[in-house]
């Protein structure tokens, strides 16, 4: 089957113009993604059942970074590093590392490095340990909420609100 030109170009324009809406990565106050947490350690880390807490996040190094969707990554080694470089997009946290059930509901709040879950080989931050538990009720739901409100709210600026109940000691070194 052959596609038209014309069709072609116009789905070209789309994407382009998709990608230069797409909004911005959260940075908190220490100029880091993900609080300078390394994102490719958290595929590492065994996952706690549903209702338990996570394994901390394990802290990047300010002097192993990539840059991303304009935002400073921090890893813990070179060879996590590496590995974001070859594919970002596989270990990036979903919505721009906002946290997950504020997206459901329609918002951009930040998300928390050390409130994750890893489904379907997707990093997802939220924002506080209540908010964990709602979201826990009915993960696969909710990430159909946000995955239909994203497309509405990725446009719009990152959040600049603080993480509440939470300080990052990341980067390291």
């Amino acid at each position: 089957m052959r596609i038209p030109r014309l069709l072609l170009s116009t789905a070209a324009a789309l994407t382009i113009a998709t990608s230069a809406f797409a909004g911005d990565q959260y940075v908190d106050p220490t100029g880091y993604a993900v609080s300078g947490y390394d994102v490719v350690a958290y595929f590492d880390l065994k996952q706690a059942p549903v209702g338990q807490p996570q394994p901390a996040a394990v802290p990047g190094n300010k002097d192993i970074t990539a840059t991303y969707n304009g935002a400073t990554f921090a890893f813990s080694s070179q060879e996590n590093k590496a590995k974001f470089e070859a594919n970002p997009e596989a270990y990036v946290p979903q919505y721009d590392g906002h946290c997950a059930y504020g997206v459901s509901k329609g918002g951009k709040v930040p998300g928390n490095p050390n409130l994750w879950r890893i489904v379907d080989d997707k990093l997802y931050l939220n924002i506080t340990k209540n908010v964990v538990t709602f979201w826990e009720e009915d993960v696969p739901g909710n990430i159909t909420l946000a995955q239909n409100n994203w497309v509405s709210i990725e446009p719009k600026a990152a959040s600049s609100k603080p993480i509440p109940q939470f300080s990052s000691s990341a980067p390291v070194n």
